[in-house]
């Protein structure tokens, strides 16, 4: 999937970052100073992330029974966030690019902490919708800074690992938050599981700060708001680019329709599981972590293309045992759609950072737009099918996001093949 880089840059910080992401020197690499703490901190913040972005996931259910809404209704406390989040997170990472990878991300997780303390005692269903989505616009400045900052601060031969591990703790915080949230819940109601996603995410924003070493490559620059439409005109002219972000909304929105719906399947006949035991589901996100910290060996030894076809006959493998009416089979559904969907995002998402040389900030803002509208559209999709037409439904809309997939990514092939008889034309001539 050749890309010829079209970008221009942002602002005078964005060539620094440009210039010196190269490899220089002092890059974090695995075995040097700084690079464990890094990990550490990166693997905080996603950890916090998810748990606070994904918290009224696992108590759908309960939001349901107790405001008196539907399905559907109840999956905007889910899709209000998700959707902030992809609406923000562009404009956010250009305001990384003038005050910083580091001092955004702290400023995001601080704020999106405090709501998060605060959604608990949203009155109703309108208030906790509007707290969701000021929580989802906070973590904007989060997940294309850190893609940044990885970007600019570790070697480049490194770079699939660590966003790995950043991802991994996406998953750890998706799992955690979820687990927590189910229990707490059966035991004092969704409030109080809200409550303690929020002290969660508390501790690991501490964390985060406290570990993240100061970035060394990178230099701020002035906003300038005609370059910021030059370099994303340029990123979304990047053909590459453009099918990486059409594959980060279509993962996402399996992922999202999947874990949206999954808990009001599981408390209807014939399971009928407690609403601790549903939240336990979630724990099957430890299969993303190992999944999505692999990702950069499944690259080195099939390819990213290779790599994306894995992840995509692993999902589609695990929505079509999922509708089997066993407990059994479901949970193995889970794994297969879990373990393929965190593998992608890796794949998917390193190689976006890979392939911009310039405004790294804007073309991981352009991926999370992208995966974030896929998820707010899957969470409230998914939960609409499910409410029409039941689990099959659901998972007939997943197989369409997964054949998507599969034509940008065969698209990406037939297009590299037919650029390199082009230039081996060129070059007999």
């Amino acid at each position: 999937m050749p890309s010829v880089s079209t970008q221009a840059p942002v602002t005078t910080g964005a060539l620094a970052s440009a210039s010196t992401a190269s490899s220089p020197a002092d890059s974090l690499t695995p075995g040097r100073p700084g690079y464990r703490r890094m990990s550490f901190a990166l693997f905080a913040a996603g950890v916090a992330a998810f748990a606070l972005l994904y918290s009224t996931q696992a108590l759908l259910p309960a939001i349901s029974a107790d405001l008196g809404v539907t399905a559907g209704q109840a999956s905007w406390t889910v899709s209000a966030a998700t959707g902030a989040l992809a609406l923000f997170v562009l404009p956010l990472s250009a305001l990384s690019e003038r005050f910083g990878r580091r001092t955004l991300m702290t400023v995001s997780l601080t704020v999106a902490v405090v709501v998060g303390l605060l959604v608990p005692f949203a009155p109703n269903l309108e208030w906790l919708i509007a707290l969701r989505a000021v929580q989802g616009a906070a973590l904007a400045g989060l997940p294309a800074s850190a893609m940044a900052y990885l970007a600019e601060e570790v070697r480049p031969k490194a770079l699939v690992g660590a966003i790995g591990l950043f991802v991994a703790g996406n998953s750890i915080g998706g799992m955690s938050g979820r687990v927590v949230a189910g229990w707490i819940s059966q035991l004092w109601g969704w409030r109080a599981a809200l409550a303690a996603v929020g002290l969660i995410a508390l501790v690991c924003a501490v964390v985060f700060r406290v570990l993240l070493p100061k970035a060394r490559h990178f230099t701020p620059g002035t906003l300038n708001p005609r370059a910021l439409a030059k370099t994303v005109g340029g990123h979304l002219a990047d053909p590459l680019l453009r099918r990486l972000y059409a594959i980060g909304a279509l993962f996402m929105t399996v992922f999202g329709a999947v874990y949206t719906a999954i808990g009001f399947r599981l408390v209807q006949a014939p399971f009928d599981l407690p609403q601790g035991v549903i939240g336990s589901i979630f724990l099957v996100y430890l299969v993303g972590t190992v999944s999505s910290a692999a990702a950069g060996k499944l690259v080195a030894r099939l390819g990213r293309r290779g790599a994306l076809y894995l992840a995509v006959g692993t999902t589609a493998a695990g929505l079509l045992l999922s509708l089997a009416d066993s407990l059994g089979a479901v949970l193995l559904g889970l794994v297969l759609i879990t373990a393929g969907f965190f593998a992608g995002h890796a794949v998917a998402s390193s190689a976006v950072s890979r392939t911009a040389k310039t405004g790294r900030a804007q073309a991981s803002a352009l991926y999370q737009s992208a995966y974030y509208v896929g998820s707010s559209a899957g969470g409230t999709l998914g939960a609409v099918a499910f409410h029409t037409g039941g689990w099959g439904a659901t998972a007939a809309l997943g197989l369409l996001a997964v054949l998507g997939v599969v034509s940008v990514t065969l698209y990406g092939t037939l297009a590299a093949r037919v650029e390199q008889r082009a230039l081996a034309t060129a070059a007999g001539r």
